[in-house]
């Protein structure tokens, strides 16, 4: 069966800013210039969908960069520098960042502006320029076996993954790419191994979702369990925590695996901008 999913590979968030526009709310250093357009490449899709109401959440991940001075000649990296994870809603944006220590943080600028979290939670419209998230989808064939996994997988053929989770209150379709997949070809066995991508929270009310989110890898080698290692504080001596990867949890799930079946007939879908 073939239908649309997202085409990861051609999917993009754009954000502009402009502080001639507005003033410096993210950043912890004097930016080099006043413009920057900075396009991410999207890792995940989550929808979220309230099952009494039918009202669906969208949130977006953006590949994982480094925190960087834009345009200067040396000494690009921010000291101290972090891994920084962008996440999108329809209106409001989390930036997750992992610095060499858990519960770091750091000055922004201009100086007085306070501290920068962490993880740091705010509307797009106070921020940026402007914000679109431009998300290609391409018709996909669903493979419906092992054995056809495991076939495409050795053809090279790109696959996007959907784990489908339930609470009482949502259902959440999590899509993403498949970056790593174990093949077996002599006795049908399939294992992905990928990451990271949005692990959504679904005992809290709708406005937290977005707050709650968390990123996670996950594998699987059938339609209907996963098992997901989760980003979290984690202790490497007495005095000093981490955020790595190490929470396991397996859930019971619905996984699918849909084989990407050509370029044409793509078709784009922008948001609309902040």
């Amino acid at each position: 069966m073939s239908r649309p999913v997202c085409d990861f590979a051609r999917s993009f968030v754009t954000f502009r800013l402009d502080f001639e526009k507005k003033p410096p709310a993210t950043v912890s250093h004097q930016p080099p210039y006043s413009l920057n357009n900075a396009r991410i490449q999207l890792e995940c899709r989550c929808r979220i969908i309230e099952k009494q109401t039918g009202q669906t959440h969208t949130f977006v991940l953006g590949a994982s960069c480094k925190t960087e001075r834009v345009g200067v000649e040396r000494d690009i990296w921010t000291v101290p520098n972090a891994d920084f994870s962008p996440i999108f809603c329809a209106d409001r944006f989390l930036t997750v960042k992992t610095f060499p220590q858990a519960g770091m943080q750091v000055d922004l600028y201009p100086p007085g502006s306070g501290k920068q979290p962490e993880r740091q939670l705010g509307n797009i419209e106070d921020v940026f320029d402007s914000l679109h998230i431009d998300v290609v989808e391409c018709d996909a064939e669903e493979l419906s076996s092992p054995q056809q996994i495991v076939n495409a997988t050795l053809r090279n053929v790109p696959l996007v993954a959907e784990t489908e989770i339930e609470s009482a209150r949502y259902t959440a379709v999590i899509e993403y790419p498949v970056k790593t997949m174990n093949a077996n070809e002599r006795d049908a066995i399939y294992q992905t191994d990928t990451g990271p991508h949005l692990f959504p929270d679904l005992s809290c009310d709708p406005d937290d979702l977005l707050p709650r989110m968390e990123l996670a890898f996950s594998a699987f080698n059938r339609s209907e369990w996963t098992e997901f290692l989760v980003r979290v504080p984690t202790r490497i001596t007495e005095s000093a925590n981490v955020y790595h990867y190490s929470r396991s949890v397996r859930l019971d799930c619905r996984n699918r695996v849909f084989a990407l079946e050509s370029e044409h007939g793509a078709s784009i879908t922008r948001s609309p901008e902040a």
